[in-house]
């Protein structure tokens, strides 16, 4: 069972789980597995297949157990990039390696930029950077229409807009924009409205990662060994594509991964992917 410490700041306390000692068994840094807008949980499959590391997980502030106490439910990259920084401090075992999916790869991102000292390698995961898309200016249209379709009519037509945006490959042409949004009830959600209008995938609170533009010049001189990632089913998606804009540009090629976007992820949380492969994937990458 892994160990749950809190670190309290004054704007958050974050809770993180260390799985395995401190100081490491193996002598190797700890790994840290960092996903945004998900929180601990969603790494529960791939820590139970890394027991020979000592794994770190842990809530985004004002995800799951880490509370903000600044009022606020924007969500930035450099804003989680300085609690990675924390925790890792408060870990008192850096530098340590990591895993990044999702949002937590813009973070990392941002992490790498600003503390290069805290981390060796980084693998980042199909990080959803529209910004460096040829296509940006329309992708960040279809971004705005699942915030609108979410603020309008709630929680599962703005996911039906999600699911809509993320599974379309290639760029966003006019054709998406003029096709109608998905019905909820074909991905087996329900369209009653909760109400509820704070939820961070949907709402709007982290567009600054997606905005985010990585510092180029930083990230090719940096001495943290970089490696971009993505799944295999995810060719011609938002986020793969967005992670083979990104190596273009720093010169490097981007790894491919088994499964898709969440492939790292059990069934127990209803978009399992292929954990078994993945962690022997990315065992495979973090010993190169």
């Amino acid at each position: 069972m892994p160990t749950t410490r809190h670190l309290k700041t004054p704007d958050v306390t974050l809770a993180y789980d260390v799985h395995g000692p401190l100081p490491t068994a193996d002598g190797r840094p700890p790994l840290f597995l960092v996903g945004a807008p998900m929180g601990a949980e969603g790494f529960t499959t791939l820590a139970s297949l890394l027991g020979d590391r000592t794994v770190v997980t842990y809530d985004v502030r004002g995800l799951g157990r880490s509370e903000r106490t600044d009022g606020s439910l924007v969500q930035t990259p450099e804003q989680n990039a300085a609690d990675h920084h924390a925790v890792i401090t408060d870990l008192g075992a850096g530098p340590v390696e990591m895993f990044a999916s999702s949002g937590g790869a813009v973070s990392a991102l941002a992490l790498v930029t600003a503390h290069p000292e805290d981390v060796t390698t980084v693998v980042a995961h199909e990080p959803p950077l529209l910004a460096v898309l040829p296509d940006a200016d329309a992708a960040f249209a279809a971004e705005r229409a699942v915030h609108d379709a979410y603020h309008q009519r709630g929680q599962g037509a703005g996911m039906a807009a999600f699911i809509g945006l993320t599974s379309w490959s290639g760029e966003f042409t006019p054709a998406y924009a003029a096709q109608p949004l998905p019905d909820p009830a074909q991905f087996g959600m329900s369209s009653e409205d909760d109400g509820r209008r704070d939820d961070p995938l949907l709402s709007g609170v982290s567009d600054a990662i997606t905005a985010y533009r990585p510092d180029l010049e930083v990230l090719r001189a940096t001495p943290v060994r970089l490696v971009l990632a993505a799944g295999v089913e995810s060719a011609g998606t938002i986020t793969a594509r967005s992670t083979e804009a990104l190596a273009t540009a720093l010169g490097q090629e981007v790894v491919v991964f088994p499964s898709h976007h969440g492939g790292f992820m059990g069934g127990e949380h209803g978009y399992g992917g292929q954990p078994e492969a993945f962690a022997a994937k990315l065992r495979e990458v973090l010993d190169a």
